[in-house]
């Protein structure tokens, strides 16, 4: 007969006995470590189960109402083994009485019955412990190969569903790009993406520290301009400006401030100009020259200003077209320039300014992130409807997404097919034996309870068959 099965608190109290079933596997939520911090000291460190061991280590009230499921059919079975039992003792004490040959067939069905009722009890109670706690060979077996069934759990999952054959022919049956591209269409999908790519830029962007990302940046910046010689790239494009005449309206801004500058303080002009004059000429000559210089330098930058042709011009020119040609080809000219270059990425202000512009980005994109109407997010949602769309409708792309996606996937489950498989193993090899048998038993429990029924059944019927050929045969 089947022992009654104790109440959760009893089960665990029992498993903590020494020397009880189970005792020497110890639960998630009662394993801790024992650190001595003193003499007669100690502190108790628990870690935190994770949620895959807390949902293996407490019963949910699903779980409970399972249990008591169990625990009706068990009592269902138990009483139809009771039933045939009385059956038997009755037939064969009518049989034994003279009530006729029909008390020969019923004990003979209710002796089947009876065995394999029992039979199927041993087997049902075998898979979840020791029947009448008897170490019977071979029993227990949830509990005692609980590992062993998590590795050949691990291993059956790793051939029969991360196999590179099976991902590649259901990917290509669910037709991922057509999907996806009917679902990218869809504007409020579009508005999802769209939110979530947003917020995944804000997180990126708020875990990286400034320090990091600045001196990444400052560092590739600065090997990059150490490696690439730029005196001949500013050479061709000095040349380009000059050819074009791009640099006039440079030369003509210049003018316009020199004239308007010199006009504003010609009377610190010409005092400095007769500030430098000799100590022995009489002062109104100093003077006298001093407005001259002043006059004739503001007539030439006047000139310069308004004559294109002016041979000041042409001049400037011609020093920048051979300035441009230096920058190409003379290597002393080209060696100042690179020299000129360390000194200004070495400055600390350069270096400063770098820091900053990574500042600014990063602010700049973080507003945009998070305004809905800002051009980056609207761009993005724009370019995710034109993309859905067109997955949606060209075979062509479709069948290229289908290509990217299970190839991904056929990589992903072939490189890390072991590290998959483990995480099964791994976790069935923490559960609690005991806990996990019982937890187990609550969600089959009521099927398996069937077994015994129907070999309660079967083995009537079995029992009257034999006895009824065994009858006729030996008539």
């Amino acid at each position: 007969m089947e022992r009654t099965e104790p109440e959760d608190a009893g089960a665990e109290g029992r498993s903590a006995r020494p020397g009880a079933p189970g005792h020497h596997v110890t639960t998630a939520v009662d394993q801790a470590e024992r650190t001595t911090t003193g003499p007669g000291r100690e502190r108790r460190a628990t870690t935190a189960p994770g949620p895959t061991n807390r949902a293996m280590t407490s019963f949910s009230p699903a779980d409970e109402e399972k249990r008591r499921g169990v625990r009706q059919m068990k009592l269902t079975a138990t009483g139809l083994l009771l039933f045939v039992a009385l059956v038997y003792v009755l037939a064969t004490w009518a049989s034994h009485e003279g009530a006729g040959a029909w008390a020969g067939y019923v004990a003979a069905a209710a002796e089947a019955g009876m065995v394999g009722a029992l039979a199927d009890w041993f087997a049902v109670t075998a898979l979840f412990r020791h029947p009448l706690g008897l170490p019977i060979p071979h029993t227990a077996i949830i509990p005692t190969k609980k590992d062993q069934l998590g590795v050949s759990l691990g291993e059956f999952v790793g051939e029969n569903f991360l196999s590179s054959d099976v991902v590649r022919q259901r990917l290509r049956a669910v037709g991922i790009g057509s999907r996806l591209g009917a679902w990218l269409a869809e504007p409020e999908h579009a508005d999802r993406v769209t939110a979530e790519l947003a917020a995944a830029l804000r997180g990126a962007l708020t875990v990286l520290r400034d320090s990091d990302v600045q001196a990444v940046v400052g560092e590739a910046i600065t090997r990059r301009a150490d490696a690439q010689e730029i005196a001949p790239g500013i050479g061709k494009m000095l040349e380009k400006i000059v050819a074009d005449g791009g640099h006039n309206r440079v030369v003509d801004l210049v003018c316009i401030r020199a004239h308007d500058w010199l006009v504003f303080h010609d009377e610190q002009v010409m005092d400095a100009i007769q500030g430098g004059a000799p100590g022995w000429t009489p002062r109104f000559v100093d003077k006298k020259v001093g407005e001259r210089v002043y006059k004739e330098l503001l007539r030439f930058v006047t000139e310069m200003r308004d004559a294109p042709s002016h041979p000041a011009r042409g001049a400037l020119d011609r020093f920048l077209t051979d300035f441009a040609s230096d920058l190409q080809s003379d290597t002393d000219t080209r060696a100042r320039v690179e020299r000129l270059k360390g000194e200004v990425l070495g400055r600390g202000e350069v270096q400063d300014l770098i820091a900053s512009a990574w500042t600014a980005v990063r602010s700049m994109i973080v507003s945009a992130a998070e305004d809905e109407r800002s051009e980056l997010r609207l761009r993005v949602r724009a370019s995710l409807l034109s993309l859905g769309a067109r997955m949606a409708t060209d075979p062509k792309l479709q069948a290229k997404v289908d290509r990217w996606v299970e190839g991904a996937a056929v990589y992903v489950v072939t490189t890390y097919r072991t590290e998959i498989t483990s995480l099964i193993t791994d976790t069935v090899a923490g559960w609690d034996a005991e806990h996990t048998t019982r937890k187990i038993e609550a969600h089959i429990g009521r099927d398996l309870q069937f077994i015994r029924i129907n070999g309660t059944v079967v083995g009537s019927l079995a029992g009257l068959l034999i006895y009824t050929v065994s009858r006729i045969v030996g008539a």
